[in-house]
């Protein structure tokens, strides 16, 4: 039995390929999702959009500090576990459900494996940070999206043979989940936007959202890039973000701050945009694997291979700098080579676990 925990959207994302894969193989798995930003019910349509089995377990922990949220979420995973009686858990990311899943599964002595292991920013004061380590360190299978990825876990001391390099599955969920958002919607007719002829930005990051400055210039950087390029802004908004932008009372006549948006028409959206501005590293990869370029409104990035290939520059939350660096970015073509694999990470995760369940 192959257990597969997620508790956000960006993990529903880039598990869907797994989940794909375990369905046509016709293997013995189940879906726990915790909850851990959305209640399920405000996630079935997620599932729904991306045609994805909707989930075995739902534990429904819903928000709170990170030690309430982390306790929780192991209470309920430990339940599951002992009542599947699984033979490996497979868990995600870098998420409070990556980590107390891993943990749950591991004083249970069930194997787990972490997708997307090795992902580094180096700066503990993430919250991310700390769960990435963690769940590496507890890991039986880590599967490595890159071999930056793989030299990060050696020089922790991690076994060689433990670690396998998949590429990532956000190549596998970006191509797949492409394909389906062109037979379900036309956000670009509904928005009356032209193909690369707008901006496209988010920001969500604790860093950013919490801290008054750097909420402050974010708003004013992109406001700049609007007046500048006189070309819309887009800015799907997350009501936290916004409340906190009102709270602010800070100008945003530039930008198109829109409602939270489904993954395939944020997908869509982000594939047929000038330039992508964002502080989230899964927005990182899919821009790199679209060929579209990116500045992130960081300082950091547990995503260095997009500087590598030159498709992300790093431009922290300063208004000029976030301007400089839509004014770089916004000239480039996309002759980058994407560094995260061929689309088969999902069939190389299952295939290790299947393997993984008759030893």
């Amino acid at each position: 039995m192959i257990g597969i925990i997620l508790g956000t959207r960006l993990e529903i994302i880039k598990m869907s390929p797994v989940i794909r894969e375990c369905e046509r193989r016709d293997l013995d798995y189940f879906i726990l999702h915790t909850g851990q930003h959305y209640t399920y019910e405000m996630d079935r349509v997620f599932f729904e959009e991306l045609e994805l089995p909707e989930p075995r377990y739902n534990l429904d922990v819903g928000s709170g500090t990170h030690a309430e949220q982390t306790a929780r979420i192991m209470t309920g995973v430990e339940r599951v576990l002992v009542e599947e009686a699984s033979d490996i858990v497979l868990v995600q990311g870098d998420t409070n459900t990556a980590v107390a899943g891993a943990l749950a599964a591991s004083k249970l002595h069930v194997r787990v494996g972490h997708v997307e292991a090795g992902l580094r920013s180096f700066n503990r004061w993430m919250p991310e940070e700390i769960n990435r380590i963690l769940a590496d360190h507890m890991s039986d299978y880590l599967f490595a999206p890159t071999e930056k990825a793989r030299e990060n876990l050696l020089r922790e001391g991690i076994d060689e043979w433990k670690i396998c390099v998949t590429g990532n599955t956000v190549v596998d969920a970006v191509y797949q989940n492409l394909d389906i958002s062109m037979k379900k919607v036309n956000i670009l007719k509904e928005l009356d936007l032209q193909p690369k002829s707008y901006f496209l930005a988010t920001a969500h990051r604790q860093e950013n959202i919490d801290s008054t400055a750097r909420l402050r210039e974010i708003v004013r950087g992109l406001d700049s890039i609007q007046k500048e390029f006189s070309l819309p802004v887009v800015f799907p908004v997350h009501p936290r973000t916004e409340k906190r932008i009102r709270e602010l009372g800070v100008e945003t006549n530039g930008i198109g701050m829109t409602k939270p948006l489904g993954f395939l028409e944020f997908l869509q959206l982000e594939s047929q945009a000038k330039m992508v501005l964002t502080d989230s590293g899964g927005v990182q990869e899919e821009a790199c694997i679209l060929g579209v370029p990116c500045a992130t409104m960081r300082y950091d990035t547990e995503r260095p291979e997009t500087l590598d290939v030159g498709s992300n520059i790093l431009v922290g939350a300063e208004a000029q700098r976030i301007l400089e660096g839509a004014r770089s970015a916004a000239s480039w073509t996309a002759r980058w080579r994407n560094p995260y694999g061929d689309g088969i990470a999902g069939k190389m995760i299952v295939m290790v676990c299947a393997a993984a369940r008759s030893n």
